[in-house]
């Protein structure tokens, strides 16, 4: 079976130890987390954990039980196929020449990006947007000089359907 990657979203308790055990469970099966993203909700009481994994159909089985036996884990839903809206950011350093400086401007304006830093000589970027527009984003500033990255990780919620479209 060819394995693909899967996004997994979780409701959990918000109390210490809880992402440990979650990350606890894919290493000890060998499993790799390729993205990893938790946080409080409105309600303080719970995190959502959104994480991307690559594994099999029949990997991905054996995941969603052994993370659902979990005591802290709430609610799981694969979000790979679902209608979610699906976002990741990333804050991007470049090197800024007075060569490079316009068509870095012009990037960041069709990207409809954000220069959230700017020295003489870098420039820190935020993109925010699917995984696909955050990746073509590096792929056009690596040319001109990449100096650091950090990527969030995926975010997913699900999307809630109005009345009109849950008949249709």
């Amino acid at each position: 079976m060819e394995e693909q990657s899967y996004i997994l979203t979780m409701l959990v308790a918000n109390k210490p130890s809880v992402t440990a055990r979650i990350t606890g469970l894919f290493s000890g099966r060998g499993y790799n987390i390729q993205s990893i993203c938790g946080a409080p909700t409105h309600d303080p009481e719970l995190s959502r954990i959104t994480l991307k994994t690559h594994a099999t159909p029949k990997q991905l089985d054996e995941i969603v039980k052994q993370l659902n036996r979990l005591i802290d884990v709430i609610k799981l839903r694969d979000m790979t196929h679902d209608e979610a809206v699906k976002r990741e950011m990333a804050l991007i350093s470049v090197e800024v020449t007075p060569e490079n400086r316009s068509e870095l401007i012009q990037t960041v304006d069709i990207f409809n990006a954000k220069v959230v830093s700017a020295v003489t000589d870098s420039y820190i970027i935020e993109v925010t947007g699917t995984e696909k527009k955050v990746n073509a984003m590096i792929d056009i500033l690596r040319p001109l000089g990449i100096k650091k990255l950090t990527r969030s990780g995926i975010l997913a919620l699900y999307r809630e359907l109005d009345e009109t479209h849950r008949n249709s």
